[in-house]
């Protein structure tokens, strides 16, 4: 089957309110998250260190396996994704639908990560990881500076981000935007998930209990080494949203043209929470479509 080349460009805002956008992450080179951009700079990375891999894998919740998946297909790899029991059916789905063999582990997104970390013992067979402190952990992080910079040029004399946390990644590579341009960095996290809070207070990295939240890309345990410093160093604090708090939000951002999934919707909540000075210039990460898109 023939699959067409990612189509790049920036993906666009969306007005909230005044002072107010969101980057609308549910249409990003053809696929419903901002996850192709940091693994596709990943998977690049790994293929000129070992240019004849034959499979790539990786664990997810849903949106990186599909990225990953989705590259796979590009390249002409085979492809496994390990998935925690709890991910939906529909995101397993949309994973196994990029051709991609998907492996249910029974326990949690951290078993599924160290599922992963062990497939990849096959010397041909390239981890594209999002979490941890492998080569594609900190490959991915650089490969999201492609988002900030476009945010950079659509929203200049931004005043503060939100962003969801999850393992950090995306959050760290806002952390870096932010130092580098004078502008603070929230993080956003599901009050039953929140693994940065928890090791902000801590000085460290801790793993924490996660009992589920309907934010399955953001229901992790503890945050990743590689983005951990930049975490530590640039974010100016964090902000906990409920899974019932969702649903309005995901409304409100319908209603100014974004079909969101619950982890960008969680900026919304975040944003009302905040209630900026008057005038403050925010922008939030809208990180993913309505789930099933």
């Amino acid at each position: 089957m023939d699959v067409a080349p990612l189509v790049t460009g920036p993906t666009p805002i969306r007005r909230l309110a005044e002072h107010v956008w969101i980057k609308d992450e549910s249409d990003r080179w053809g696929l419903p998250a901002f996850k192709v951009v940091g693994a596709s700079y990943a998977v690049e990375r790994a293929l000129e260190r070992t240019p004849d891999a034959t499979a790539l894998v990786a664990a997810s919740a849903g949106n990186h396996g599909r990225a990953v998946a989705h590259l796979a297909r590009q390249h002409g790899l085979a492809c496994r994704v390990f998935v925690p029991e709890r991910s939906l059916a529909v995101r397993r789905d949309a994973i196994a639908g990029e051709g991609a063999e998907v492996v249910v582990v029974d326990g949690s997104y951290e078993d599924a990560v160290r599922a992963a970390d062990a497939a990849a013992a096959d010397p041909w067979t390239l981890l594209i990881a999002d979490v941890g402190d492998s080569a594609s952990a900190h490959d991915v992080i650089d490969g999201y500076a492609t988002l900030f910079a476009e945010l950079a040029e659509q929203l200049p004399d931004l005043d503060v981000v939100l962003v969801p946390v999850g393992v950090g990644s995306l959050a760290a590579a806002a952390a870096r935007f932010g130092k580098a341009n004078g502008v603070a960095v929230v993080g956003v996290e599901p009050a039953d998930a929140a693994c940065l809070t928890a090791a902000l207070a801590a000085g460290e990295p801790v793993r924490i209990d996660t009992p589920g939240t309907v934010m399955a890309g953001m229901d992790c345990a503890e945050v990743s080494p590689a983005a951990w410093p930049d975490l530590r160093d640039g974010i100016a604090t964090t902000i906990l949203v409920r899974d019932d708090e969702l649903p309005a939000a995901i409304a409100e951002l319908e209603r100014a043209g974004m079909l969101a999934g619950e982890c960008a919707a969680s900026t919304v909540v975040a944003w009302h929470r905040l209630d900026p000075p008057a005038g403050t210039r925010v922008a939030l990460i809208g990180t993913e479509g309505r789930t099933g898109y």
